[in-house]
C-alpha cells in the first residue's frame, strides 16, 4: 500500500467578504481535493491539544501520528534538526527571525521575505559580534535562522520551561512591548535582540536592501526555545518508511526526527511563489521507493500572515492542480493506496495568525468508506461524524 499527505499548510480558514462569504477552501477551484472527497471521506481533526501554542510544530507532530503533549518540546530543536545543527542534552535551541520592526510595531516577521543571501551575512555579523563559547548563531532559509545556547560545562542554560516567548507571525502590525519574552532567561534574550539593532542598523545588506526600496532585516526576534525531542522512529511506529518534501525547515525537522528521508526541491521557497509543479514531480518521484510520501506547502500559511485572501484561493488552486491532481493520477499505478489532505492548523485572514480549532481533512483510497459528500472545505467538514478529537489519532486511521 502507498500513502501520500498533502499539507495545505494553515488553509483552514473563516468565510471572507471579499470572498462573497466563503471560505478560501470553498471559493477556490479544486477539483482534485474535491474528488477525493466525493471518492472518500470528510472529516475533522483538532491537531492542537490546549495549552500548546497553535502552530506548525505542534500541530505537525499531531498529524504525523504522535502526541505533542508527551513528545513536543519546543519549535526550534524540530528545526535545528533539519538544518543538521547537533544539540546535546543540556543545550538549548531558539528560533531567530530576521524581522522589521518600525515604531516599535511589527511590521513584518519575515523582513520583507528577505533571501537567505541576504540573511546569512547578517547572521554571520551577529555571529561574530555576539557569538562565543556559549551562543552560536546558525543562518537558515530566508527570516528563519536559528540560535544555540550551550551552558558551558558544569552549568545549566537560563531557560525553563517556565520562559514564554511569542512568535513574531502572531503580533503583526501591533506594539511590541507587550510580547517580548518573558521568565527564565528572558533577560538575556531581550539583550540581544535589542543590541542586534544596533549591530544590523548599518550593515551593508541593510543598506543595499533600504537603496532597494525593500525592508531592512531591522532586529532579530528570539523565540520558540527548547531541547532536543526524543522521538520514536515512525517506521518503529507504523511500520511504513517515509518521506518528507519541504521548504520549511520546521517541518522537515519533524520529518527528520521520525526518520524520513528528507527530498529537497529545487524552486520550493516555502513562499507564494514556491514552484508546485516541480514538487508534484517530486513526491510522483518518490512513490516507488517509499511507504508514505508527505508533501507540504507553505504558502496558504504565508497568504494568511499577509491576509491576502485572493492569494490564498490561488495557493490552493495550484496545490491542487499541481500536487493533488498529478499524485492522483499516479497513484493507482502502484496498486493499492491512499491519500490525505490535511493542513495542520488553522491561519485565518482574519487575526493573520494562527488559531486553535478543528480542521477539515479529506481522504481516500483502497478501503475507505464513501460517505457521498461533495466537496472539501470546512462546512463539510463541520457536518462530517468523522472526527478525531486527538489529532494525533488520524493515522491509525489512515494507515488503516
Amino acid at each position: 500500500m502507498k500513502y501520500v499527505i498533502v499539507i495545505p499548510d494553515g488553509c483552514a480558514d473563516e468565510g471572507q467578504d471579499s470572498l462573497g462569504g466563503k471560505t478560501p477552501l470553498q471559493a477556490a477551484n479544486l477539483p482534485n481535493m474535491d474528488r477525493i472527497a466525493q471518492l472518500g471521506a470528510v472529516g475533522r481533526a483538532d491537531n492542537v491539544p490546549i495549552p500548546l501554542t497553535p502552530a506548525s510544530d505542534v500541530a505537525t507532530l499531531s498529524l504525523f501520528g504522535y502526541d505533542p503533549l508527551v513528545v513536543y518540546t519546543g519549535r526550534a530543536p524540530l528545526e535545528t534538526a533539519a538544518m543538521g545543527i547537533p544539540l546535546g542534552p543540556n543545550d538549548w535551541a531558539i528560533r531567530c527571525n530576521l524581522v522589521h520592526v518600525e515604531n516599535e510595531c511589527m511590521r513584518d516577521f519575515t523582513a520583507g521575505h528577505i533571501t537567505s543571501e541576504d540573511g546569512r551575512p547578517l547572521i554571520e555579523t551577529l555571529q561574530a559580534a555576539l557569538g562565543d563559547a556559549q551562543l552560536e548563531f546558525h543562518p537558515g532559509v530566508s527570516y528563519r535562522n536559528i540560535l544555540v545556547y550551550r551552558p558551558a560545562p558544569g552549568t545549566s542554560a537560563p531557560f525553563s520551561d517556565q520562559t514564554k516567548t511569542q512568535p513574531p507571525h502572531d503580533v503583526p502590525d501591533r506594539p511590541i512591548a507587550n510580547h517580548l519574552p518573558q521568565g527564565p532567561g528572558s533577560d538575556l534574550l531581550r539583550s540581544l535582540m535589542e543590541r542586534s539593532r544596533t549591530i544590523l542598523g548599518d550593515h551593508p545588506v541593510n543598506r543595499k536592501r533600504r537603496d532597494a526600496k525593500q525592508r531592512d532585516a531591522t532586529q532579530i526576534w528570539l523565540w520558540g526555545q527548547g531541547r532536543a525531542p526524543s522521538l520514536k522512529p515512525f517506521a518503529e511506529v507504523y511500520g511504513k518508511r517515509g518521506a518528507i518534501i519541504s521548504a520549511v525547515d520546521l517541518v522537515r525537522g519533524v520529518g527528520v526526527l521520525l526518520g524520513w528521508q528528507r527530498i529537497d526541491v529545487p524552486g520550493a521557497t516555502g513562499y507564494l511563489d514556491t514552484d508546485y509543479a516541480a514538487k508534484g514531480r517530486a513526491a510522483i518521484a518518490a512513490l516507488p521507493h517509499y511507504d508514505l510520501v508527505c508533501v507540504h506547502v507553505e504558502a496558504p500559511d504565508e497568504a494568511s500572515h499577509e491576509g491576502k485572501a485572493d492569494e490564498k484561493v490561488k495557493a490552493l488552486e495550484r496545490i491542487d492542480r499541481h500536487i493533488v491532481g498529478p499524485l492522483l493520477e499516479a497513484l493507482p499505478d502502484y496498486g493499492p493506496y491512499r491519500i490525505l489532505v490535511s493542513p495542520d492548523h488553522r491561519t485565518t485572514l482574519r487575526t493573520r495568525a494562527h488559531a486553535y480549532g478543528m480542521v477539515p481533512f479529506a481522504v481516500a483510497g483502497t478501503g475507505v468508506a464513501t460517505k457521498g459528500q461533495t466537496s472539501y472545505d470546512e462546512i463539510v467538514g463541520e457536518k462530517s461524524d468523522l472526527i478525531f478529537e486527538k489529532g494525533h489519532d488520524l493515522m491509525n486511521y489512515f494507515l488503516g
